[in-house]
């Protein structure tokens, strides 16, 4: 079995167990090789509450070449949208990946910004 199929055979696991409601949606994270992406969804209506990436306007130009910083500045700035749009508490979808390096960064970074997972 490839990688990505077992990713994304994790990932279902994981969703099937795990959805988001409007007093917690669910903050779900994705990585490329380039990029992490970050966005917060009501599942119970199917809205995208807050998004932020790597590619966002708030953090262009900000890349150092260190992942890892990226995905610190991506968890802190999806902490400050979420308190924009009144989201204290959320429910972490790590989306099949483990929780370790940029994932874990973006996690702790939403946790230090003051989000309560």
């Amino acid at each position: 079995m490839a990688m990505v199929e077992a990713r994304i055979k994790r990932k279902n696991r994981i969703r099937r167990k795990l959805s988001g409601t409007t007093e917690r949606p669910r903050l779900t994270v994705y990585k490329s090789l380039k990029h992490i992406y970050a966005q917060v969804v009501d599942d119970s209506t199917g809205k995208t509450l807050a998004f932020a990436s790597t590619l966002s306007k708030e953090l262009k130009g900000q890349d150092e070449g260190d992942k890892k910083a990226d995905a610190k500045r991506v968890g802190a700035l999806i902490a400050q949208k979420c308190k924009a749009a009144n989201v204290d508490a959320v429910v972490f979808d790590r989306n099949g990946f483990p929780y370790h390096g940029r994932i874990a960064a973006v996690a702790d970074a939403a946790r230090e910004a003051g989000l309560k997972f």
